[in-house]
């Protein structure tokens, strides 16, 4: 599991701490974003095809964004606990995770909210074949893979919740397989948090957060340490989350490419906002992000940057 701010696709909506629907049957959104988007990667393969030396930062690369993305949900049970729904959740667009999903949430009887789902498009994307290659334009590939998620939230009626996921990464024609660098991997994904309530219209969510990816290759392959912070505030109809995060990772192995064990410090900011009944709309809300993320490897090759801001209207049925 990956956190992403360079977004091929948008929806944005903020956490709403509440029953899951306020009657039995369809409900969901859909919303319309424009903004812009900026890449810094050396496997970015809309950055440049050839490269002369693996000790140089990549270009950054920006472009324009118009997109519509939305959820659907059908939420039924005699006290409305249950619900089966298919797209991007609240909760993680509020703190700058994109994750399509299909998924079952089930309210138990003790508190606990009980979330299953399947992600079927988080770790798809595209890549170089051989990132590393030198003097000779690279050639582009595809990466598959699917993730499942569990998560408990509200345990027992408390603030605490758990976030736990397994991902699988294949990546087609990697010129690296069989070697230490190779990339086709399995992940675990583990977050433990807890809900604070500041005042009666605010909240901080402490987060603590590790990842183990086995890779094929063991320079690939790495432990993640990390840790994040969240605050919600709720002022009539407006909304506001801040969140921080910081990690480190540790990979298992010296890479024979560079002769030296890769180390990996993450830092990200995102910042969203809601504005309800926008233009006296009863259904529709004016929404805004932002986002950055910051890579700094002892590697320079494995440097990377990116942000994102947009806005966009939002609509409820």
């Amino acid at each position: 599991m990956k956190k992403y701010l360079v977004f091929s696709t948008l929806f944005i909506a903020l956490p709403a701490y509440a029953q899951f629907a306020p009657q039995e049957g369809i409900s969901g959104e859909i919303s319309l974003n424009a903004g812009v988007i900026s890449s810094t990667s050396n496997f970015n393969v809309d950055g440049d095809a050839t490269i002369d030396s693996l000790q140089n930062k990549a270009q950054s690369e920006s472009e324009g964004l118009i997109a519509t993305l939305g959820n659907i949900a059908y939420t039924f049970g005699e006290t409305l606990g249950q619900q089966i729904y298919f797209g991007t959740t609240r909760e993680d667009i509020a703190v700058g995770t994109l994750a399509v999903q299909l998924g079952y949430k089930h309210q138990l009887s003790s508190g606990t909210v009980m979330d299953v789902s399947f992600l079927p498009t988080v770790i798809s994307g595209e890549t170089w074949q051989n990132p590393y290659q030198l003097n000779t334009a690279r050639k582009e590939t595809d990466v598959t893979g699917n993730a499942y998620r569990l998560q408990l939230n509200s345990i027992s009626g408390s603030g605490f919740s758990l976030d736990l996921a397994y991902a699988t990464t294949d990546v087609e024609d990697d010129l690296n397989a069989g070697t230490d660098l190779a990339r086709d991997a399995k992940s675990y994904y583990g977050k433990g948090s807890y809900r604070f309530r500041v005042s009666p219209t605010s909240f901080v969510t402490p987060s603590a957060i590790y990842i183990q990816h086995d890779a094929d290759g063991s320079a690939s392959s790495f432990d993640s340490y990390g840790a994040e912070v969240s605050w919600l505030n709720l002022l009539g109809r407006q909304s506001l989350v801040l969140t921080a995060g910081f990690a480190s990772r540790d990979y298992d192995s010296v890479s024979s490419l560079f002769n030296k064990k890769r180390s990996d410090d993450e830092f990200s900011l995102f910042a969203a906002y809601e504005y309800a009944e926008f233009m006296g709309w009863k259904d529709w809300s004016f929404v805004s992000f932002a986002g950055y993320g910051d890579t700094q490897s002892n590697l320079t090759f494995y440097d990377e940057s990116s942000y994102l801001l947009a806005v966009g209207l939002n609509y409820k049925f």
